[in-house]
């Protein structure tokens, strides 16, 4: 979609690493992990859950790692440190999004047809994605696109690229403008960036973000502050070496 480099083509990874950032998910990771392709590692981000989700997740033979520091962005920035495959993906863990769609994702990335690819939500029913949150995702949209030139529909958490690239990209963000920032840093880098049509269904349980307009709000004020960093230029670490 944006931001076109020459990538040659490459073998689907195996394994791969799937973030799943949680907070009191329990209702839901039965079926989450379920859903994860077969051979790919999950790794289950506790942020504090009281209701018994690392045990579970655990016992349902998936990697935990415990992260005390509340904040969207400081789960998903400890799964990625936990992670060590070669593509690691990101999925929200309240099944709202189906883990088994980032295989399309990780077979774009390791063809070359992207560096970075994002799901944008399609919700399949009424109330999946109530309306002060799809106006808010709407609005800092069209504020990165002002900022990017990227012409994208939405920022949500189903995503997938290469270990090593997102890390080149030193994310500082621990709260709700953690997935933002990650696409700001990676146009600023001169990333292929492309957004995949995926299902969007009703979460389990409520958001602690999107569920409020309260919470709303909070995030779009996260987000709206990485839009005011200045663009900082990276390499991608593949890409990197082959410049040398």
């Amino acid at each position: 979609m944006t931001h076109s480099s020459p990538n040659a083509p490459r073998s689907l990874p195996a394994p791969v690493d799937v973030v799943l950032p949680c907070l009191d998910e329990a209702a839901a990771l039965p079926w989450v992990l379920s859903r994860v392709p077969a051979g790919w590692r999950a790794i289950v981000v506790d942020n504090g859950s009281t209701d018994g989700s690392a045990e579970l997740a655990r016992s349902l033979g998936a990697t935990v790692v415990h992260e005390p520091r509340r904040g969207f962005g400081a789960a998903c920035h400890a799964g990625l440190g936990a992670a060590d495959a070669e593509v690691v993906c990101f999925c929200d863990c309240d099944a709202s999004l189906d883990p088994l769609l980032l295989e399309g994702f990780v077979r774009d990335v390791a063809a070359g047809r992207a560096d970075l690819v994002l799901g944008r939500r399609r919700p399949q029913a009424r109330g999946a994605w109530p309306p002060h949150a799809r106006a808010g995702n709407l609005a800092l949209a069209r504020m990165l696109r002002r900022r990017t030139g990227l012409r994208l529909h939405d920022l949500g958490p189903l995503r997938a690229a290469r270990r090593a690239d997102l890390l080149s990209l030193a994310l500082t963000d621990r709260r709700s403008g953690y997935p933002l920032q990650m696409v700001v840093r990676a146009a600023d880098a001169g990333w292929h960036i492309e957004e995949r049509d995926v299902p969007y269904l009703p979460r389990a349980g409520k958001s602690k973000v999107t569920g409020t307009w309260r919470g709303t709000w909070h995030a779009v004020r996260d987000m709206r502050a990485v839009l005011t960093e200045p663009p900082v230029s990276r390499v991608p670490a593949d890409r990197e070496g082959a410049q040398r």
